[in-house]
């Protein structure tokens, strides 16, 4: 009997996985083949047009991407020390396959749940609360920098009065609100960790971990929009590094409160991109295939490394 239930949990978990990869790829073949904004093909042929040039981009980007990542798996290696020690492969292993099993899904609610499966039963509630202690981490210095972009913007460009004041207002509510946003996402899966014992562990985390989530935190952000800008000026964009740096600190602050569903992500990035960029002159032939490229570097080819950890990932039974 205990055999049979045993071979049971096995083929459950085997099509459990078959199934997240089916999603993962079926959603990335998706957006690439039919996505609204560029058109694969055409994406192609521009970095085609480079010639031998984009092979020198494709190693700055890629090198880029792999820094975005350490930082990250690092964050998340900082964080789970609180609770067990954990080598940088481990933490490696987690973070890309929960990229995995979250891209498919909304706001990549899915990263919660799936980085809790790899702890036992003990620790999962407080997995999740570092988890989500992790994503504050990176909002506010998405809200800190974002706040100084948004400011450069409306200072900068003429914009219809109503927009500024919708604006201004704007940025004082997403300050306030993304932050409370991100306070009670996680509310129904961390119902059990009341609000007094989250503060308590909260404070029995060490300062020196909280400052340096919140520093690699810093740096994910300065790399990625580091790399947004190379990929502005790859793609034949002809703007000042400071202006365009604001302008990408107030796109990711716009884009990073609209909650969208997985199907138009891209889209509204997108959008948000193309609107903000058309101020400095910047055509939207430029915009969104960095838009894509960004989505492709940072997301697509880690989630394919994550389907490898998919694959060979044993759930924890204690």
């Amino acid at each position: 009997m205990t055999t049979a239930s045993y071979k049971a949990k096995q083929y459950l978990l085997a099509s459990a996985k078959a199934l997240i990869l089916v999603i993962t790829f079926g959603y990335i073949f998706y957006k690439l083949k039919n996505n609204p904004t560029v058109d694969l093909v055409d994406f192609i042929s521009l970095i085609q047009q480079k010639g031998s040039s984009s092979i020198y981009f494709l190693s700055l980007f890629l090198s880029l991407t792999a820094a975005n990542w350490f930082f990250e798996i690092l964050k998340w290696q900082t964080l789970v020390s609180t609770l067990e020690e954990m080598n940088f492969k481990t933490a490696m292993k987690q973070s890309l396959a929960s990229l995995t099993v979250s891209l498919a899904t909304p706001n990549r609610v899915g990263e919660y749940g799936a980085k809790a499966l790899f702890f036992e039963r003990s620790k999962r509630k407080k997995i999740l609360f570092l988890n989500f202690l992790s994503g504050t981490a990176q909002m506010l210095a998405t809200v800190i920098f974002g706040v100084i972009g948004l400011f450069y913007f409306i200072r900068n460009f003429k914009i219809d009065y109503s927009i500024v004041s919708f604006l201004y207002f704007g940025i004082g509510l997403i300050t306030f609100l993304s932050i409370a946003y991100y306070f009670n996402k996680k509310k129904q899966k961390n119902k059990d960790l009341t609000n007094s014992k989250a503060i308590r562990f909260f404070k029995k985390i060490p300062f020196r971990i909280k400052l340096k989530t919140i520093v690699f935190s810093i740096f994910r952000y300065v790399i990625f929009s580091g790399m947004f800008y190379c990929l502005l000026l790859f793609f034949g964009a002809d703007i000042a590094f400071i202006e365009a740096i604001l302008l990408i600190f107030s796109m990711y602050l716009l884009v990073s409160i609209l909650p969208t569903l997985f199907i138009f992500d891209v889209v509204i990035r997108g959008g948000v991109a193309v609107w903000l960029f058309s101020f400095a002159g910047i055509s939207e032939l430029v915009v969104l295939p960095t838009v894509l490229a960004m989505w492709f570097f940072n997301f697509v080819l880690p989630s394919l490394l994550g389907s490898f950890y998919i694959v060979t990932y044993q759930p924890a039974t204690r």
